[in-house]
């Protein structure tokens, strides 16, 4: 979203609403801010940060500085809570220093409470990935020690079909590989 200004009346600043809802599944909410950049006379360019509206009872200090919301992130198993924070945030917000015959521009940006970076996610892959494969492979070795002993109680059995028979199974098996196989292709 963006516009243009057009010139301020004599004596008029510049009146902002600002509003931020958290996403549904989302951190809450920690303040908004307004980044406004303007050029001096001399053609330099300058940005200024302002903290509009803010989760909790914090104040700026004297210098005008925020103090953090605080940090509920649980780094070892990568998680967060939504224990601080607000999950909506609102305000009309003036310019303080507003000058009409400087050109400027203003945004808005949305900070949410700290959650865990993704190097804390990457983290917990390995140990995943190393139990999923284990169990892959129990399950492989399962199947394949039931398959010998059905094979070993039915060996007279076996012994006594035709030896055209025994090409059966190996064609049902790749019958059905090619079929997923050809499924998968034709989603992909």
């Amino acid at each position: 979203m963006g516009g243009d200004l057009t010139k301020a009346p004599s004596g008029k600043t510049p009146t902002f609403m600002v509003a931020a809802l958290k996403d549904p599944i989302g951190a809450n909410l920690d303040r908004i801010q307004v980044i406004k950049g303007w050029l001096d006379s001399k053609g330099e360019t300058h940005e200024k940060v302002y903290d509009v509206v803010w989760s909790g009872d914090r104040k700026p200090d004297a210098k005008g500085k925020l103090p953090p919301v605080g940090d509920t992130v649980d780094v070892q198993n990568a998680t967060y809570s939504n224990s601080i924070g607000a999950s909506e945030l609102i305000k009309v917000w003036k310019d303080p220093e507003f000058d009409p015959s400087q050109r400027a521009f203003y945004y808005v940006r949305v900070l949410e409470i700290p959650t865990p970076r993704w190097t804390a996610y990457d983290a917990s892959i390995p140990l995943a990935l190393g139990f999923f494969s284990a169990g892959v492979e129990i399950g492989h070795f399962s199947f394949v020690i039931v398959a010998f002993l059905l094979l070993a109680r039915t060996r007279r059995w076996l012994a006594t079909l035709p030896d055209w028979s025994w090409r059966i199974p190996p064609y049902a098996i790749g019958t059905t590989a090619s079929f997923w196989l050809i499924a998968r292709l034709a989603a992909f």
